[in-house]
């Protein structure tokens, strides 16, 4: 079966970094995952550059968003700056020709209805001009977390249904956080594609946890907690690019796509 295979890589020379490991599509930050500094291009030459370089290589681009970004939040503090960098994060990737922007559900306080956060989704895909597919990410913990369960992911849906810039929105399975978040990984893929209609991107990663623990840490292949057949499962029956966001530099990358590939 033919599935593009790639990485989670540094942003520097991101074309280098998919040519080292044979990958049709890599994925980075663009500046610092835990600040609100804002986007910041690495390349040598900046957007036009790089988007030119990938063109040229035949690579795909993907962009994960800070992970400080929560647009759900009722705490203004953090809804309204996040909704800042989701937008300039929108505006840096797709200046640089990214296939899509990924970004996690975010969460609301212990003490918040969680109508809240699904309402601020809402308003957040309102508030954005998506210049390219936003690809929202299941998440592994937290019980006031917005896509941890398969529930909540349906909340998000139905409160984003018929908002302009609705259809530029797409899903981004990861198989850790589904395991770790107590989705069953037999049915995840038949369970999401109900909820959103689409899988845009599979984050292809073994977990160090046992099943629902919560705890959100990758692990190469073979090394974690998911049994292997049915992690090559939710890949194949998922049919979408895959980055590998497991430990690692090249040689081990390497190691995980032929891992995966061989069980395709």
């Amino acid at each position: 079966m033919d599935i593009a295979i790639g990485a989670h890589v540094d942003q520097t020379d991101p074309v280098a970094e998919a040519q080292a490991r044979k990958a049709p599509l890599v994925q980075f930050f663009l500046g610092d995952p835990q600040s609100y500094q804002g986007p910041e291009i690495a390349y040598p030459g900046g957007a036009e550059a790089l988007r030119a370089r990938a063109e040229e290589a035949g690579v795909a681009l993907y962009v994960h968003a800070p992970y400080v970004i929560n647009v759900a939040t009722t705490n203004n503090r953090i809804r309204i700056p996040s909704r800042k960098l989701l937008q300039k994060h929108v505006d840096a990737a797709a200046a640089i020709g990214a296939r899509g922007l990924i970004v996690h559900g975010g969460h609301v306080n212990k003490a918040d209805d969680p109508e809240k956060g699904f309402d601020n989704w809402r308003k957040a895909i309102e508030a954005t001009d998506l210049k390219l597919p936003l690809l929202i990410e299941n998440t592994a913990g937290g019980e006031n977390a917005m896509t941890r369960h398969l529930d909540r992911i349906g909340r998000i849906w139905d409160a984003i249904d018929g908002t302009e810039g609705a259809d530029q929105v797409g899903f981004c399975l990861d198989t850790c956080h589904a395991h770790a978040g107590g989705n069953a990984l037999e049915t995840v893929v038949d369970d999401v594609r109900r909820i959103t209609g689409r899988i845009d991107l599979v984050h292809a990663n073994d977990s160090r946890d046992d099943f629902d623990s919560g705890a959100d840490r990758h692990a190469n292949f073979g090394a974690g907690r998911i049994d292997p057949a049915l992690l090559a499962s939710v890949v194949r029956d998922a049919g979408a690019p895959v980055i590998c966001e497991t430990p690692g530099g090249v040689g081990e990358h390497l190691s995980d796509f032929g891992w995966l590939r061989s069980r395709l």
